[in-house]
């Protein structure tokens, strides 16, 4: 068997087996295939899609690439949340620390960002000292003792998916549905989840643009699951705008930090405690929705979730004193206010506009290993659906390079569209 003949049969539109995908996983994961060919295969997936067998075969390869965790005698039930991708998401930063408060261990790998779209990780560094590196031992330990672990892939958990992960971010394959599922799923797998939940994107700052694309990987995500023995459910969310305000790493874990304060966009806390519920629900914490809707609110009310974020971080080495006072975080050098052009109603704020004028800023990354600048970004002040005055703000643009600044500024007024009738605001969630 070749790694060739491989790539060659999915270029020609073939279904791979079980074993092909296995030798390839393999070979790539010890080195044998080298990052072109791999590169070439996820090309090859990209243009030609895989059947849920394949996908299926793919997840279960990666996630037995290496170590697979089995939490049964740490914690009786493991729960975590995964978003499929999107422009100013930090969900994960807020909701982990309530749905842990509420005494349902989380244990979450999480992953850098992909072209537009940001990445947890990106964000949890902008605290210093927070570390994303924890070995397998360290995870579970802290998951055991804290109830709560947010952190990076570990070497010996899905290695094969770690290095694809960074190689789909610069060679345009990112948007690949039997890519995207199988990353998702086979790190919720070696992490030992026995219960997900899926925020699966759907709009124009979303992999998945379409409500039927959103449905369609939704399913096959939910249907890896079952076939792995886990628990798990999908919620298709709307990802046509920003969530919450802050685009940008240190800004969006401000406001992650306040958020757990009480302190929050509407848009983004109502996404928090929907997304926190259903994790609940599905964790056997609670018995429907409206009630892990009130205990996560509780958590907010009594301060618990933000001593679960103050535990998490001090646990993971990050100076607890950025979450007491935000205030200590890197501020950019420009901050630019961006007025609206006319006046009426705002009928759209182009998330992937955006989330590529953030990239610019040096918030995202546009090749693999470039540096992050944490503290630009935007801060988005009017969303889809409130009436504007000529010259009123829009956004405020946080850059620390003139030239940097100018471009984002063109970018992000290119992402507000405008109506002289009153339009609705956009849904939280679809289905």
């Amino acid at each position: 068997m070749r790694a060739v003949d491989i790539i060659i049969k999915k270029r020609d539109g073939g279904q791979l087996t079980a074993q092909e995908i296995d030798f390839f996983v393999r070979g790539f994961t010890d080195g044998d295939i080298p990052d072109y060919q791999a590169s070439a295969f996820a090309m090859a997936v990209m243009l030609n899609g895989m059947t849920n067998f394949e996908t299926t075969d793919l997840t279960l390869s990666m996630a037995r690439s290496g170590q697979v965790l089995d939490l049964s005698k740490i914690v009786d039930i493991a729960v975590d949340k995964h978003s499929s991708g999107g422009v100013g998401d930090k969900t994960s930063i807020s909701v982990m620390p309530m749905v842990a408060a509420c005494g349902l261990p989380v244990g979450k790998m999480s992953g850098r960002g992909l072209g537009f779209s940001g990445g947890t990780l990106d964000k949890l560094e902008s605290v210093p000292g927070y570390r994303v590196d924890l070995t397998t031992e360290e995870f579970t330990t802290q998951l055991k003792e804290k109830g709560i672990v947010l952190t990076g892939q570990s070497l010996d958990l899905a290695p094969a998916d770690g290095k694809m992960y960074a190689l789909r971010d610069v060679t345009g394959t990112v948007p690949s549905m039997p890519l995207i599922a199988s990353s998702i799923m086979c790190k919720k797998i070696a992490a030992g989840a026995t219960a997900i939940v899926l925020d699966v994107k759907v709009g124009l700052g979303a992999f998945m643009q379409t409500l039927e694309e959103g449905r369609e990987l939704g399913e096959l995500m939910v249907d890896i699951g079952r076939l792995a023995g886990r628990n798990t459910v999908a919620l298709l969310s709307d990802m046509n705008q920003p969530l919450g305000s802050a685009v940008g790493n240190s800004l969006e874990m401000i406001e992650a930090i306040n958020t757990l304060r009480g302190d929050a966009p509407a848009d983004f806390m109502e996404h928090c405690l929907h997304v926190a519920a259903h994790v609940l629900l599905i964790g056997g914490r609670a018995k429907n929705l409206a009630e892990g809707r009130v205990m996560a609110e509780k958590t907010i009310k009594d301060g618990s979730a933000l001593d679960k974020l103050r535990l998490l971080v001090k646990a993971q080495g990050g100076d607890v004193s950025y979450v007491d006072d935000t205030s200590k975080f890197k501020r950019a050098k420009f901050v630019e206010v961006v007025k609206a052009l006319r006046g009426g109603f705002i009928s759209q704020v182009n998330a992937r506009t955006v989330g590529e004028a953030s990239v610019a800023l040096g918030a995202g990354r546009a090749k693999k290993g470039d540096p992050i600048d944490y503290a630009v970004g935007f801060l988005i002040l009017k969303k889809v659906g409130d009436a504007v005055k000529e010259g009123e703000p829009l956004c405020e643009i946080h850059a620390n390079d003139e030239g940097k600044l100018k471009v984002a500024h063109a970018g992000v007024l290119s992402a507000f569209q405008y109506s002289d009738e009153p339009v609705s605001p956009l849904p939280l969630f679809y289905e």
